[in-house]
């Protein structure tokens, strides 16, 4: 049995045997075939915060791979105190194979995989989001081909989304710069984190937007005020205003390098409609993508794929 509450739960070749998965997952999908890997199984999904590329692309990927998929509301009593989270996962893990949660704080997740007695999968919390940054570097390796020394340039707070990207870099050889404003940077205490989880990371931490994207395969940006963080939007909008990404930003990028985003975006804060309208952007393959790596995730950890 294994989880997935970040990126430390998979080793390097963990994570390319699930690229390797999705792989022939998705040539077999696009070829028409949808292989049931997994008839019988359930899964359920537990969601404290309003969803939609997330939860769908797991409903979707479980129906492809022949199981089935409960998405499961506050009449469960989860995230209403009616019992323990302890004995909530206990009970829930007796009838279903893995389950999906998306928490407001990180240790509700990590309690769940404690004591469930199936796999767990963090489909986004305060801390992390493994799921988006797997598919972000499975969409970069679409893109670019072999992804050591690539470099991925991240505009914006260093949040959740930052954070497991960081940790994925390291694990798959790829370069990392990190621009925000100081105070949105990664705290010390995560670096020291990512130094003695992934040591090889090369990760450049600036307050400069157009020095972090210059020789830049990729130019990643996300919101500025994430789920929870409605109070600071407007204070976030002063403060980040400097490093919205338009085609200004973007001409200090090698002219190849390509635009991603995890969405929701909010068009005309941290990126522009011409950036991501445009041609340089991988958006949509990446939200598409979000599925078939699940898809690869679900079948490594259900061992339903040699």
């Amino acid at each position: 049995m294994r989880h997935l509450t970040t990126i430390a739960d998979l080793s390097s070749q963990e994570i390319e045997h699930i690229f390797s998965i999705t792989e022939d997952l998705k040539a077999k999908y696009d070829g028409g075939l949808r292989e049931a890997l997994l008839p019988g199984r359930v899964m359920a999904l537990l969601f404290e915060k309003p969803s939609l590329r997330t939860r769908v692309s797991f409903e979707a990927g479980m129906s492809h791979l022949g199981g089935t998929s409960l998405m499961l509301g506050t009449e469960t009593g989860f995230g209403k105190n009616r019992e323990s989270l302890e004995d909530f996962g206990r009970v829930l893990s007796q009838y279903v194979d893995v389950i999906v949660c998306r928490a407001n704080e990180h240790s509700t997740v990590v309690r769940l995989a404690q004591h469930a007695d199936c796999s767990v999968i963090n489909g986004l919390t305060d801390e992390a989001h493994p799921c988006q940054a797997l598919a972000d570097l499975y969409t970069l390796r679409e893109c670019l081909g072999m992804l050591d020394e690539k470099k991925l340039a991240y505009v914006g707070d260093g949040n959740n989304v930052a954070r497991s990207l960081a940790r994925a870099c390291g694990k798959l050889g790829v370069r990392m710069a990190v621009a925000a404003p100081q105070g949105y940077q990664f705290s010390d205490d995560y670096l020291a984190l990512l130094k003695s989880e992934v040591p090889d990371l090369e990760l450049e931490v600036t307050d400069d937007p157009a020095a972090a994207v210059r020789e830049a395969d990729a130019v990643y940006t996300d919101v500025w005020a994430s789920m929870g963080q409605e109070k600071e939007k407007a204070q976030r909008k002063k403060v980040f205003a400097p490093y919205q990404v338009d085609a200004g930003l973007m001409a200090h990028a090698p002219q190849d390098a390509v635009f991603m985003h995890c969405l929701p975006a909010h068009r005309g804060e941290e990126v522009t409609d011409e950036v991501i309208d445009g041609e340089a952007s991988v958006v949509v393959a990446q939200a598409a993508n979000r599925m078939h790596v699940q898809k690869g995730i679900l079948a490594w950890m259900l061992g339903a794929h040699g």
